[in-house]
């Protein structure tokens, strides 16, 4: 970080940083933060606040998009880069809330060459270098560790797209192997596929087998809301996630019980 990115951080902490109380009364209604040491509290007070700073928050469909429902996003997607660089979200700044899950239209060319349109119903969208869109229904209900997160699921999206199209492959740190992390990844995605189609009742969201991107995406989601279950399925896949998230819900959430 230079001379003056240092010196815009310190200027936005000043003037903009979370009081202590709302920081508090937020921490306190999402279990998925539970564990966290004082020093990763205030680094993730730090964050949202900058978090809140930089990025804008617009309303959809007729959404009524109030300060709570902003922090709640904002130290959810901080917890992602607890340990990463702040810059990770640099590059784009705006955030769209629905009230509920949303159409998208979409257009496939089949093998024939003809166009066929349809909508799909979401609950959040990120875009490459564009905005992100959440459900705020669906970011009510993120973050209580029943291993369903829309926030962390798109902004781990925006993670994976920061070395170009979002493909369960994310620039990695120095030091991680990128062949292991391919060989664990794909070993456990095709793993996944396989009970699905054998029709097996999964216990990660079928959605996972959707492609590597989503399984990156859903993964994510568990390795912060249900560690023990990804542990338990696909340890291999629950350390290269250690490894780039550089944490341990796992013990994080043990210990605070």
């Amino acid at each position: 970080m230079n001379w003056f990115a240092r010196w815009r951080r310190a200027r936005i902490l000043k003037r903009h940083a979370l009081s202590h109380a709302a920081f508090s009364a937020a921490v306190s209604r999402l279990p998925v933060l539970r564990g966290l040491s004082a020093a990763e509290l205030a680094h993730l007070r730090e964050l949202a606040s900058l978090f809140l700073h930089d990025k804008t928050f617009s309303a959809a469909g007729e959404a009524h998009v109030d300060d709570a429902t902003q922090l709640s996003i904002a130290l959810q997607a901080c917890l992602l880069i607890l340990h990463l660089d702040e810059a990770s979200y640099q590059g784009w700044n705006e955030i769209i809330l629905y009230p509920d899950e949303f159409l998208h239209p979409r257009e496939d060319i089949d093998d024939a060459g003809v166009v066929h349109h349809s909508r799909d119903i979401l609950s959040g969208e990120s875009w490459l270098g564009g905005p992100l869109v959440l459900s705020i229904a669906d970011v009510n209900a993120s973050g209580h560790l029943d291993g369903v997160n829309v926030v962390l699921h798109e902004f781990a999206h925006k993670l994976d797209m920061l070395n170009g199209d979002a493909n369960g492959f994310p620039p990695l740190h120095r030091g991680m192997d990128a062949a292991a992390w391919a060989r664990d990844f794909s070993a456990a995605y095709e793993n996944l596929c396989a009970r699905i189609d054998a029709g097996e009742d999964t216990a990660i969201d079928p959605y996972a087998a959707t492609d590597p991107a989503e399984f990156f995406a859903v993964l994510s989601e568990v390795f912060f809301e249900t560690p023990a279950l990804l542990r338990a399925e696909y340890p291999a896949v629950y350390q290269q996630m250690r490894l780039f998230y550089r944490q341990h819900p796992l013990a994080r959430l043990i210990d605070s019980v």
